[in-house]
């Protein structure tokens, strides 16, 4: 016989029992079968482990997109010019200098602009090596809009450009591949058309792009002012453009939209855009992609919960004959419910507890062995905790009332 029934001439006089004897039942009861009951909860414990993880899943994924946003230039605004109708369009209608000083001059809230002319060239570098090189020209501005990394020397400012100076800033990979080092490429000459441009500094995006901007892993910046050297037109191909506030990114991008459409033909499309609608889609996939793997982190729980109601339903058949002497000494159906009740409970609180452990435990050592840091949540930690106490009170239930509708006489006749 369990150690319930061990326990229970203690109480004649008492046939009430309390919650603190409740739970000390369930606890030896769950003493007396620790294999069982442990196995029981694993199947807990990586449900809710899964359930941590995967909104920690979502939030890296929601942060790195904010990170790589920030990198590129969570205020910035791109202006490009598409095309024109092809029955009534005489030509290119291409953006131009002007065109970004309109803008600077009639919407309110632009911190920053620059143009972005594409050249290029077959240069020879290093040891009379030769390399298709993508120059861009820009103006200083360029490095604050586009929030590139100086990893050596220094960007070209106003006065060069101004002084139409024949300087340049190289990729770290060019100057690496090339030089040997960032350090090793300031000073050197490169040929653009014959013309000597000394290089000056070295950068990175802040961001790794994947190739999806317009810098390559050989790219050359220029002064927007020497380009007039290579160019027969004072065109542009892209305009940057930098607010003072992300806030103002969305009403500035349809103000600038209108003073560059107003500027040119009719039937001339320009597409102005910003990163908001990047964020908006990346955000709906890290939500898809989350709620995806809740989805199967909730199948391992319903698992979970339907191996608690397994064995709570063996128990309650194992131990028919213990439930026959409390009813018979004045247990009442509510007590013996809310006894396999809480034997339900305290499995999935054990499962649940480490559960949450292993779920906190794999992203903090992520963060000690590796320079990445994962955002944790304390509201997820939170959440299955309550989970798991919901699965233990609803796959408890049923073997709970069966114990609680066992006839007492026919209970104590059961071998």
């Amino acid at each position: 016989m369990s150690t319930v029934a061990t326990q229970l001439p203690a109480r004649e006089g008492r046939p009430r029992l309390v919650l603190s004897e409740i739970l000390s039942f369930a606890y030896d009861t769950f003493c007396s079968n620790k294999i069982r009951f442990l196995l029981t909860a694993l199947g807990m414990m990586i449900g809710t482990a899964s359930l941590i993880l995967v909104t920690t899943i979502g939030l890296t994924g929601k942060q790195y997109v904010l990170n790589l946003l920030q990198g590129i230039g969570a205020n910035m605004i791109e202006a490009e010019y598409q095309r024109g109708d092809r029955i009534t369009d005489t030509g290119a209608d291409d953006l131009t200098i002007d065109d970004m000083h309109a803008v600077q001059e009639q919407v309110p809230g632009i911190r920053a602009a620059s143009p972005v002319v594409p050249l290029f060239e077959r240069v020879a570098v290093g040891n009379g090596k030769e390399r298709d090189l993508q120059i861009l020209g820009v103006e200083s501005a360029y490095q604050d809009v586009r929030n590139l990394v100086v990893l050596s020397g220094r960007f070209f400012d106003k006065q060069d450009s101004q002084g139409h100076n024949k300087v340049g800033v190289v990729t770290q990979k060019f100057a690496e591949e090339f030089y040997g080092s960032p350090q090793g490429a300031l000073g050197k000459i490169v040929k653009l058309t014959g013309l000597p441009f000394t290089i000056i500094g070295t950068f990175r995006e802040r961001t790794d792009t994947m190739g999806q901007s317009e810098v390559t892993d050989y790219t050359m910046l220029i002064p927007y002012s020497v380009t007039r050297y290579f160019l027969a037109a004072p065109t542009v191909r892209q305009i940057y453009f930098s607010t003072t506030d992300a806030s103002l990114v969305v009403p500035v991008t349809a103000q600038v939209q209108r003073v560059i459409q107003s500027r040119h033909r009719p039937e001339s499309v320009y597409k102005v855009e910003n990163l908001t609608q990047l964020l908006a889609v990346a955000n709906k996939t890290a939500n898809a992609l989350t709620a995806v793997l809740l989805a199967v982190s909730l199948v391992v729980l319903l698992v979970s919960g339907i191996g608690i109601m397994n064995i709570m339903l063996a128990t309650v058949s194992a131990r028919i004959r213990e439930i026959g002497i409390r009813k018979a000494i004045g247990a009442t159906n509510r007590e013996i419910r809310f006894q396999f009740l809480s034997e339900a409970i305290l499995i999935s609180l054990i499962g649940g507890f480490f559960g949450i452990v292993v779920g906190l435990a794999i992203p903090f050592s992520v963060r000690f062995l590796t320079e990445y840091r994962i955002p944790i949540s304390g509201l997820s930690a939170i959440i299955a905790i309550v989970v798991s106490s919901l699965v233990g009170v609803l796959f408890g239930t049923l073997p709970a009332s069966r114990a609680a509708q066992l006839d007492p006489v026919e209970s104590l006749r059961h071998e």
